[in-house]
């Protein structure tokens, strides 16, 4: 990933997306929330003011461009795809978006969950994913795959910052529903009788193998041990969260314009 300075602090992957598609990942760092969701919040349902939050969601816009539009979901850890043909009138009840309307920005928020975004090859169709525990044993993964009009072989997948194993205890319970659903998913687990290190990244990545993705980006970040640029709800419990963007450039859009270096402009700030 890599860091763009000035404003709010964001990321960008670093994958070989189409010209058109264009995709963040925010921090931290760059709002104005006070503590202790400090201070680049985007929820608006961890207990922050709603003015610092809708202040740092107009910076976020400000920071993408006018042509930009986040399209924010509620969030439920289930498996629900939404496609979005138009700006929703208010946040959908999903953990997944597509759409191959230029400008709408599939937005998911995260705070140890997986955030999965995916775009077609030819740059006509792109998708975001929250894929936490529930949602990864819900089939969430293979149901975005599933909703794109291209096959699976062409699409790239970029996997952002989640949780890492070293900071993720579970019990038995948990490795074997997922064992059950998939025996191959034992090597996502390591340690021993109810203290499994569960690596979601590790299965996030499986699970878009198996549905047939072979270009899959994004290397283990672990937001749990970097209190700095991320939050964590389980190293923190009240807090903020994060959000992974992603986007068709509109046309002369400025919104998120990849450079050569994988670092995006913008025509504000």
């Amino acid at each position: 990933m890599s860091d763009v300075a000035s404003g709010p602090a964001l990321l960008v992957p670093e994958w070989p997306a189409p010209p058109r598609v264009s995709a963040c990942f925010t921090t931290r760092r760059g709002g104005c929330s006070n503590a202790p969701w400090d201070s680049f919040n985007l929820a608006t349902h961890v207990g922050d003011a709603t003015a610092a939050v809708a202040r740092n969601r107009a910076l976020l816009g400000d920071r993408l461009g006018a042509d930009v539009s986040p399209c924010w979901m509620e969030q439920v850890h289930g498996e629900r795809v939404v496609r979005l043909d138009a700006r929703p009138g208010e946040p959908l009840r999903a953990d997944a978006a597509i759409t191959r309307r230029p400008g709408l920005a599939c937005t998911v928020m995260v705070a140890d969950c997986v955030p999965i975004l995916l775009c077609a090859a030819d740059g006509g169709e792109v998708a975001a994913v929250h894929a936490g525990w529930r949602g990864l044993a819900n089939g969430i993964v293979g149901r975005a795959v599933a909703a794109f009009s291209a096959m699976p072989s062409t699409l790239l997948a970029w996997i952002g910052p989640c949780i890492g194993a070293g900071a993720y205890v579970v019990d038995d319970a948990l490795r074997t529903r997922f064992l059950e659903l998939d025996p191959g998913a034992a090597g996502c687990f390591s340690g021993g009788p109810a203290q499994w290190h569960f690596d979601l990244h590790a299965l996030a990545h499986r699970q878009l193998a198996l549905a047939g993705i072979t270009a899959v980006y994004g290397a283990p970040c672990c937001v749990h041990a970097d209190a700095t640029r991320f939050y964590s709800y389980r190293r923190d419990g009240v807090t903020g969260r994060m959000a992974a963007l992603i986007w068709i450039r509109t046309a002369g859009g400025q919104g998120g314009e990849r450079t050569r270096s994988g670092r995006t402009g913008t025509g504000r700030g």
